[in-house]
């Protein structure tokens, strides 16, 4: 069994507003173990909502599981009010070798109309039991339609551009440094905050076909529950006069030839700190 975990921590936030990780690894606990954990907002030197200082995740995350090698990529890297940088992004722990690192920044078209951010794909090549393994990581834009559209086009092109390495040999050894051909896996996830709506017209330009035999990517939930509504992500504590309905901005993807080994997905519906749920998705 391979478990992947992919999780908007909204930088740790608790249901009183406070930074507390020790209660994002004890919710991941009670959810389930896992191989990979994909997070999503990790900051380092921002204030919490109740204005405490919400420290270096990054470190603090990776010093909270030792187990694993603990992978990192800052999306938005600034200088802080009193000098020091205050940084933003994504975090990858996994249990099994991660060969290879790459991180891609996003498109970030201008769009004067609305705030935005830099966004960044956090992609890892692992030997797991599945095989040479491709997991990114990504967290897309959330108010700019016509950044994340840009970006959805960029997360195509990174998953055509790896497909055909993997089928490619190219020359290098361990004697060539950084010139050495490490393998970048054909089997591939997908997984993060996409900020998109099932079935939108993001979500169905990502999941369109490939040309060249590259494999098209697919949603794991309707792999697993053809047809059936995607269980809500967003929202479901949200008691605010504003709230409406839960909904679904978080999804694993996989490639086509890796979907028959999809076994079970699951949503947590407990936690009430991030406004985000936990996702798993498992394979045999």
């Amino acid at each position: 069994m391979f478990k992947l975990i992919t999780w908007n921590i909204q930088s740790g936030r608790s249901p009183t507003g406070n930074v507390n990780l020790d209660r994002i690894i004890a919710c991941l606990d009670r959810f389930s173990d896992f191989d990979v954990l994909c997070l999503q907002e990790v900051a380092c030197g921002y204030p919490a909502r109740d204005g405490s200082d919400c420290g270096d995740q990054f470190d603090a995350l990776a010093r909270r599981l030792p187990g694993y090698t603990a992978v990192s990529g800052i999306a938005a890297d600034t200088r802080g009010p009193r000098g020091g940088r205050r940084l933003m992004g994504s975090m990858m722990f996994a249990r099994h070798p991660v060969l290879q690192v790459l991180r891609h920044s996003l498109p970030w078209p201008v769009d004067p109309e609305v705030m935005s951010m830099p966004r960044i794909a956090l992609e890892a090549t692992l030997d797991t039991p599945l095989g040479i393994l491709r997991v990114t990581a990504a967290h897309l834009e959330y108010f700019s339609e016509r950044q994340r559209a840009a970006q959805i086009d960029q997360l195509r092109a990174v998953h055509r551009e790896a497909s055909l390495h993997a089928r490619s040999a190219r020359p290098g050894d361990a004697a060539a440094g950084p010139f050495e051909a490490v393998p970048r896996g054909g089997l591939a996830i997908l997984a993060g905050d996409f900020n998109m709506l099932p079935h939108s017209a993001e979500y169905l330009r990502l999941l369109a076909p490939f040309g060249d035999g590259v494999q098209p990517l697919r949603d794991a939930w309707q792999v697993l529950q053809p047809g059936r509504r995607h269980a809500p992500t967003v929202g479901l504590h949200d008691d605010s006069p504003e709230a409406g309905l839960p909904f679904t901005f978080d999804y694993a993807f996989v490639s086509a030839d890796l979907a028959p080994r999809l076994r079970r997905m699951r949503i947590d519906g407990s936690e009430e700190g991030s406004d985000h749920q936990a996702l798993l998705i498992e394979f045999e």
